[in-house]
């Protein structure tokens, strides 16, 4: 059997219509000059996910897991069941605009020498959705958040420094990180880093598999020619989507910086949610009713209780890593 150029992954997890459309856009943008086979990963959806893909898409190899492993450990799974050259990473909310794999690819055979690769992330109207791509964290971004400024001046990149919102996504850009939503990167390098690291069972994964792709000479790059359109946030629910990424942003501070460091963005990243906390409380005190009726915005209040838990970060996983072909399922 050839290698095929490309081995698309995706990771599914309740989101039975979404990936059936984003299969249906995939499919349609193959190209007769890149070559790409598609691995579904199914992280025991309870929404009939698996069944429904098997049924509608019997050309896609399709990998059922008896329980929930998260998103990177269960791309590493999606990697050792694939042979691609190069593997593309495609959320199940990613909607191929075009050709991204082909176009993706293309460039990545003219530019080896970058390693990971990502296309832009779009909304329904065509502008960017400013996700594709991220600076790496720092205490001064992680102070705008404590202060709110981060929030306020958005735009800027003193107070908002990962969000690169200087960053026009329109040109090719090498960037620090790239988001796991379309990120393209090569087979060996990947083996190399040994796949995405299992500890993190969600979020800031995709920062962390850059960074040690970076000390490995590794530069990440944006591909405007190639591009998705991102729901964004279709398996998770709005508070318990904010604890998952500030457990991801806390096993990330954990595991590259020093213990003071990181205790120090730790206390900056509680003092952020405690704001948010306090004016969440103030605005329910003053308007109990419009609160009642859901529509007051995130309860950062509950997310301050849980402090204990998403400031631990996510629990030490101990399993093989890719390019081992064995891995367990839990």
């Amino acid at each position: 059997m050839t290698q095929p150029d490309v081995s698309v992954v995706i990771v599914s997890y309740n989101t039975a219509e979404l990936t059936q459309e984003c299969l249906r856009k995939l499919l349609d943008s193959r190209t007769p000059d890149v070559s790409f086979d598609v691995t579904v990963v199914d992280n025991a959806s309870a929404d009939g996910s698996a069944d429904a893909i098997a049924a509608a898409f019997p050309e896609v190899n399709l990998v059922r897991l008896p329980v929930n492993v998260g998103w990177g450990r269960a791309v590493n799974r999606g990697a050792v069941a694939s042979s691609g050259r190069y593997l593309q990473l495609l959320n199940p909310d990613a909607a191929p605009v075009g050709h991204p794999v082909a176009e993706l690819y293309t460039f990545a055979a003219k530019h080896p020498e970058h390693g990971i690769y990502t296309a832009r992330t779009l909304h329904a109207d065509g502008t960017d959705d400013m996700y594709c791509c991220w600076g790496l964290p720092t205490l001064g971004g992680y102070l705008g958040f404590a202060t709110g400024l981060g929030t306020v001046f958005a735009g800027s990149p003193i107070f908002n420094p990962e969000g690169l919102p200087g960053y026009d996504r329109r040109t090719v850009r090498e960037v620090p990180a790239v988001s796991g939503c379309a990120m393209l990167i090569e087979r060996g390098l990947f083996n190399r880093l040994g796949g995405f690291d299992p500890q993190f069972f969600l979020y800031s994964d995709d920062i962390d598999i850059c960074t040690r792709a970076l000390t490995m000479g590794a530069r990440p790059v944006v591909v405007p020619d190639a591009a998705v359109v991102h729901v964004g946030g279709a398996s998770s629910s709005s508070e318990g989507q904010r604890v998952k990424i500030l457990r991801g942003k806390a096993t990330y501070v954990r595991r590259h910086w020093s213990a003071s460091r990181a205790g120090t963005a730790l206390t900056l990243l509680k003092a952020g949610v405690g704001l948010r906390a306090l004016a969440k409380a103030a605005l329910t005190r003053a308007s109990p009713g419009r609160a009642a009726q859901g529509r007051a915005g995130v309860d950062w209040v509950a997310i301050w209780r849980e402090r204990h838990v998403w400031s631990a970060g996510w629990p030490a996983v101990d399993e093989p890593r890719p390019p081992h072909s064995a891995l367990p399922v839990a």
